[in-house]
């Protein structure tokens, strides 16, 4: 069917009704946004755990020898 001068395509997806009103849209992104938000959080404090546990491991062995001499001779 052709359209006339004067008309304009009809918006995709007109019918497309029922539980999807604006307040139910702002609910669903608002719950994404909280769970995205959780998810960068729960990231962060993995990150922050896994860099402290590797500083650990990663020490020089000149220095755990250094650290333990110093131990030795304070305990004299």
């Amino acid at each position: 069917m052709q359209l006339k001068r004067w008309e304009s395509p009809r918006r995709q997806g007109r019918n497309d009704k029922g539980r999807g009103g604006s307040a139910r849209k702002r609910q669903l992104k608002k719950q994404r946004q909280m769970l995205r938000q959780q998810l960068k959080e729960g990231n962060k404090l993995n990150n922050n755990k896994n860099y402290s546990k590797g500083e650990e491991k990663n020490l020089p062995s000149f220095f755990i020898e250094f650290v333990s001499k110093i131990d030795q001779f304070l305990k004299i």
